[in-house]
């Protein structure tokens, strides 16, 4: 059995339009990967396809990540498998605060009861990793939130939870500089030899904060060029189309 995630030969559709085109990828853990793309490139949809989202329709293709092909499991049980996926677009949950929301994950996850003094050590301890303020973990989640600290929610919520192989979808999406530097240094603090993360980005601006072992380039579906962290300097001094260019050449 294997802690990488690997995905084989993945082809999929959203109501009958192919969107991947023949992902092949491998997610190491201890590792940090960035797969970057142009808009429309299918890098979000790569996300969810691993996560199990409705919408998409698996037409061919393996994602194996511990001994099992996590296209066969429902989406619970890939949680429960240790894959995690953070949100480009967070979901506001009224009524329900970020500290219940996060007991709630971590005993479906973990399959076992927390006692809540002991989630509210764990909690407490996370939040003061990340620099959040205690108030944070009583406001309704997401709920009047900037786009800084839904993305920080994201954090939080991984740094509960602590997956063996989390997705990261755009985590950088919309955010400020400073808001930016913040999220950036909280995933930093989370990085370690027991984490495989996947960084999807459509910038490189983020890698400026978050060094990878690996980049990956997605365009049309397909994944067209791999290399080291220069790779991301390269795509941002060249452009998107100068890459892909050569990439047709070399092909």
């Amino acid at each position: 059995m294997t802690d990488e995630l690997i995905v084989k030969d993945l082809h999929v559709s959203i109501e009958g339009q192919r969107i991947l085109n023949g992902v092949n990828l491998v997610v190491k853990k201890g590792e940090v990967c960035a797969l970057m793309g142009p808009n429309g490139s299918g890098k979000s949809t790569l996300a969810y396809t691993l996560m199990g989202h409705p919408k998409y329709t698996v037409d061919k293709g393996e994602a194996w990540y511990k001994g099992q092909n996590v296209l066969e499991l429902k989406p619970d049980e890939r949680a429960k498998l240790g894959l995690f996926l953070s949100f480009q677009y967070p979901q506001e949950i009224p009524g329900v605060s970020v500290s219940n929301f996060l007991r709630t994950a971590y005993n479906a996850v973990k399959q076992k009861q927390i006692a809540v003094p002991d989630f509210v050590k764990l909690l407490k301890e996370k939040m003061k990793l990340l620099k959040i303020d205690d108030s944070f973990s009583r406001r309704y989640l997401n709920e009047g939130f900037s786009g800084g600290e839904k993305k920080r929610a994201e954090i939080l919520q991984l740094a509960v939870l602590q997956p063996d192989m989390a997705v990261l979808d755009e985590t950088d999406s919309g955010l400020d500089i400073d808001s930016l530097k913040v999220v950036a240094e909280g995933v930093n603090t989370l990085i370690g030899p027991n984490t495989g993360i996947l960084i999807i980005t459509h910038y490189q601006r983020i890698l400026n904060y978050i060094t990878p072992d690996r980049v990956h380039i997605m365009v049309k579906g397909r994944i067209v060029k791999s290399g080291g962290k220069e790779l991301a300097h390269e795509l941002e001094a060249k452009g998107y189309d100068e890459i892909i260019k050569e990439a047709e050449l070399s092909a």
